[in-house]
């Protein structure tokens, strides 16, 4: 085996087709090649290169397939020629490649072909972060739609600052950045042009250390546990490349370490002792520096022995079986104060940490506000000594919760004002009453979601990308959870999602009809249309 196959097999990687196929499945490059860039709209092609050789290409103008190829050989570029642009060629473009490898590529970046005197805005993002660091090569990427431009990049307050960089071959330009401050910008197609519209403001902050890092115990913020049991901190940073630490406290825990991925470092504490009870948070640094990043959030980690005496846990009002939409109160009683207390949900066997509490007196009050079927469960509680030697308490004997009637119906907001403009995206956001939930996005007469996101929030926003006229018409979303049990939640009362330039008819069969006609749904971005839909009027 040569020495780079063992290297990429160290880092579970390979040069098979396994990795060639995740890199088909990644985003193609889209630009525009103008025969002459003094006159750039004069005579267009868009060009879309694969990341890996391939023999399928298809372009997109707002959200609506205009052309799809499929090649003898494969090869990395696929041309487009639009020739001069015209209203009919104006718009937003993207293109997608390769349908050989059980799913097209993703959608590559917005590309907009105005015909205007004026160019379009660039793109401008920081790379790899949004702030200065010793040690680390902060910078600002500018990307133009057009191949062979000059880029400016401009900081605001400064008439002064102005950063030049030419770009013969490529269509983007990378600017290093050692001042903080609001950054925006431009480029220009040849040296007595006038400059593009310039891009969104990028804000590049000097903090006194690096972003914290996000740390989480299971996926959560909170676990309790018995003494000899395996535990894993799972610590994320936004940067890769980094060494990670883990504190207990104000003290460096002694846990071992595996990183299996650049930006990821997993804690495990084979057999947790009563000892490691507490808080914890994780932090990083660049790797031969000094500075470390802020700490993370704090999680807890409950551990529990069970050696005292169980507490008594009651329900206000006295009622098992209370309506939905009320309010109630779980109340956990110790025989002593100064100890903290932990609620619990439990469900299949398995213990979920709700809440934990630090009253001054022996009761600690855990409520439960607008409930609903999906609060039924079993509740108890435990309580802890913070003092050593951190004995706790056998759980409570359980309280058996019950609330009928359906789950809470949700409710779907759409986050624009007027109708959405063909090649943009469409966010609609989805309210339950209910957390860690799937929530999903249909049209209205079908029963495929358009769209999903799994929530541990009791809301999640649901994008419909890259709409086009096909997507016009009334959307609706549900909620569905499947621990302790399943359920699924009624429809929300509809939204109209309106495509400027779009007249939606209603529905025939499961596909809503439009005019002007699109040339196939193609709702889901990995379902290529087997054959183009015919002209309209036919």
């Amino acid at each position: 085996m040569s020495m780079l196959g063992a290297f990429l097999m160290l880092w579970g990687l390979s040069l098979g087709p396994a990795t060639e196929a995740m890199q088909a499945l990644d985003p193609p490059i889209l630009w525009i090649e103008a025969e002459s860039l003094p006159e750039p709209w004069a005579n267009v092609t868009l060009t879309c290169q694969a990341r890996v050789e391939t023999t399928d290409f298809e372009l997109f103008k707002d959200g609506v397939t205009q052309g799809r190829v499929h090649l003898g050989l494969p090869t990395m570029e696929h041309r487009f020629p639009l020739g001069a642009v015209t209203s009919d060629t104006r718009g937003l473009y993207r293109c997608r490649t390769g349908f050989t490898v059980g799913c097209c590529s993703q959608l590559s970046s917005l590309l907009e072909v105005t015909g205007a005197e004026t160019l379009p805005p660039p793109w401008l993002s920081a790379q790899p972060v949004p702030w200065i660091t010793p040690g680390l090569d902060t910078k600002l990427l500018c990307r133009g739609g057009f191949r062979g431009v000059t880029f400016l990049l401009r900081l605001e307050g400064d008439d002064q600052f102005l950063e030049v960089a030419e770009a013969p071959a490529d269509v983007e330009a990378a600017f290093p950045v050692r001042r903080p401050g609001n950054y925006s910008c431009s480029y220009r197609t040849h040296a007595a042009g006038s400059p593009s519209e310039p891009s969104a403001t990028v804000t590049v902050r000097e903090p006194g250390a690096p972003m914290p890092p996000t740390l989480s115990l299971g996926g959560r913020s909170a676990i309790i546990i018995n003494p000899a049991s395996p535990m894993t901190f799972t610590c994320v940073a936004p940067i890769s490349g980094v060494q990670f630490q883990l504190r207990q406290g104000e003290e460096l825990a002694q846990v071992p370490m595996n990183s299996p991925t650049p930006t990821t470092a997993y804690f495990v504490l084979n057999s947790v002792a009563l000892s490691d009870r507490g808080f914890y948070t994780c932090r990083y640094r660049l790797r031969d520096q000094q500075t470390w990043s802020g700490d993370s959030e704090p999680v807890e980690l409950v551990v529990s022995d069970e050696t005292l005496p169980a507490p008594e846990l009651l329900l206000e009002p006295a009622t098992l079986r209370p309506a939905p939409g009320e309010s109630v109160q779980l109340r956990c009683l110790a025989p002593r104060p100064g100890l903290r207390f932990v609620l619990m949900r439990v469900d299949h066997r398995q213990r979920r940490v709700l809440r934990v509490l630090s009253p001054p007196d022996t009761e600690a009050r855990f409520e439960l506000r607008d409930v609903s079927v999906a609060d039924s469960a079993n509740y108890t509680c435990i309580y802890v000594d913070p003092a050593p030697p951190f004995a706790g308490s056998a759980p409570s004997a359980p309280v058996h919760l019950r609330v009928d009637g359906p789950p809470p119906r949700p409710r779907l907001r759409p986050l624009w004002s007027e109708p959405v403009t063909p090649g943009t995206d469409a966010v609609l956001r989805c309210e339950s009453q209910v957390p860690d939930v799937r929530f999903e996005l249909l049209r209205v007469g079908e029963n495929e979601a358009s769209t999903y996101t799994w929530a541990t929030h009791r809301s999640a926003d649901l994008v419909l990308t890259y709409v086009g006229p096909q997507h016009a018409g009334n959307y609706t979303c549900r909620y569905q959870m499947w621990s302790p049990y399943s359920m699924v939640s009624d429809f929300s009362e509809p939204v109209e999602l309106q495509v400027a330039g779009a007249v939606f008819l209603g529905s025939v069969g499961s596909v809503s009809r439009l005019l002007p006609a699109g040339l196939c749904p193609d709702r889901f971005l990995c379902q290529a249309c087997p054959v183009p839909a015919p002209p309209p009027g036919s």
